[in-house]
C-alpha cells in the first residue's frame, strides 16, 4: 500500500470543500466532523467535504460547513470541474466521532452521530452509494484522498492506517 499520507495534498480546513480533477491530494482532519469523499471514477474528479453540522436550518448560510448544503456544493463544483458532464459518483465518509466521551460518558445523539445520520440521509435521497465507512468511535481521524486511485485512507494515532 502506497502511503499517500507522505505526499503534498491541499489541506481542507473545517467547513470548506476541496475538488481536483485527474491528480492530487486531499486531506482534512476530523473529530466529530464527517468527511465526505465524493468520487467520479471514470473523469477522476473528486470532491470532499469537511462537514461541521447536520443542516443549515435558521444558521448563517455557509455552504462548506452543514450536510445539506456541502454535499450538494461539492457536485456543483465536481461538475463544473468536469466541464458540465455527467457525473456517476460514489461516496466514502469518515468522522463522526464522540469526542467528549471522557466527558459525557452516557451522551447520546452527538453532535458526530447527529452528523453521520444526516450525512447518509442526503447521500441515499441523491442515490449516491456509500462504499465505505470509518465512523464514530472516540478518537479523531486524518483523512487523505487521492484523485489518481479513488483511494481514501484513515489515519488514527497508535492503529493501523486504514485504505478503503
Amino acid at each position: 500500500m502506497s502511503n499517500i499520507a507522505e505526499q503534498d495534498g491541499r489541506l481542507v480546513k473545517m467547513a470548506e470543500i476541496g475538488v481536483l480533477h485527474q491528480t492530487g491530494i486531499l486531506k482534512t482532519l476530523l473529530g466529530s466532523c464527517v468527511g465526505v469523499a465524493l468520487y467520479e471514477r471514470k473523469l477522476k474528479v473528486m470532491g470532499l467535504a469537511h462537514i461541521v453540522m447536520p443542516n443549515s436550518i435558521g444558521r448563517e448560510q455557509s455552504f462548506g460547513k452543514y450536510a445539506d448544503t456541502a454535499i450538494p456544493e461539492a457536485i456543483r463544483q465536481m461538475t463544473t470541474l468536469a466541464r458540465g458532464a455527467k457525473l456517476s459518483l460514489t461516496a466514502k465518509i469518515a468522522g463522526g466521532a464522540n469526542m467528549f466521551s471522557h466527558v459525557l460518558p452516557n451522551s447520546t445523539n452527538t453532535i458526530g452521530e447527529q452528523n453521520i445520520v444526516a450525512v447518509e440521509k442526503i447521500l441515499t435521497v441523491l442515490q449516491i452509494p456509500i462504499l465505505a465507512r470509518h465512523l464514530g468511535g472516540t478518537f479523531g481521524r486524518r483523512m487523505v484522498v487521492d484523485v489518481d486511485s479513488g483511494l481514501v485512507h484513515i489515519h488514527v494515532v497508535g492503529q493501523t492506517v486504514v485504505q478503503m
